[in-house]
């Protein structure tokens, strides 16, 4: 199977990727949205990629985007033989340039990329969610001073339902859109506390 290879792999080697656990976030969230379109920001080697398409539709779409090439080449690779329903397509670039370039909206959105970065992401991919859309961010707990911008916004907006799930010293922000507009608030107006 081929996310046991990937576990395998990262066992022995440096592979940050999300792992059983807290994988079972992105499940669980997809059982109860039952999304039609995700963006994935972060794909590695595909393993997250693989982890929630395998429990999507077949009339789903799922977009990832990679900065480099070599990995999204080796993503490309598990995920056809992975050999799962939905489509998938992998894009290859920097998501800050990449995203305003996406069409249409989004039900759920994974990030799992740059930490320092999550806010500039949120701030272009929100323009593409409607009432309801779900916002996934791993890792928040370790890196929690450089997501402090996005953590701060979802939580403390308006814009967003957010929760913390943690997962030892890590942790996970699952966020609801409660509405299709949203306006950008200055992260710098928020209330400064953050609790985890």
């Amino acid at each position: 199977m081929v996310l046991k290879g990937i576990e395998a792999i990262a066992k022995k080697e440096f592979l940050p990727i999300i792992g059983r656990d807290r994988g079972q976030v992105l499940i669980k969230v997809i059982h109860k949205t039952r999304p039609r379109r995700i963006l994935e920001i972060g794909t590695l080697v595909g393993y997250s990629t693989i982890m929630m398409a395998k429990e999507l539709d077949a009339n789903a779409c799922l977009t990832t985007i990679e900065t480099h090439a070599s990995k999204a080449k080796l993503a490309r690779e598990n995920i056809e033989k992975a050999d799962v329903r939905p489509r998938i397509e992998v894009i290859v670039g920097d998501a800050v340039r990449v995203i305003p370039k996406l069409i249409g909206k989004f039900d759920m959105v994974f990030i799992d990329a740059a930490k320092e970065e999550y806010f500039d992401y949120l701030k272009l991919v929100e323009k593409k969610f409607h009432k309801g859309s779900v916002i996934v961010a791993d890792n928040v707990g370790i890196f929690a001073d450089q997501t402090k911008k996005y953590l701060d916004y979802v939580r403390f907006s308006g814009n967003y339902t957010s929760k913390y799930m943690p997962f030892g010293e890590d942790g996970i922000e699952v966020s609801v859109a409660r509405a299709s507009s949203i306006q950008i608030t200055n992260p710098t107006t928020l209330r400064k506390s953050s609790r985890r």
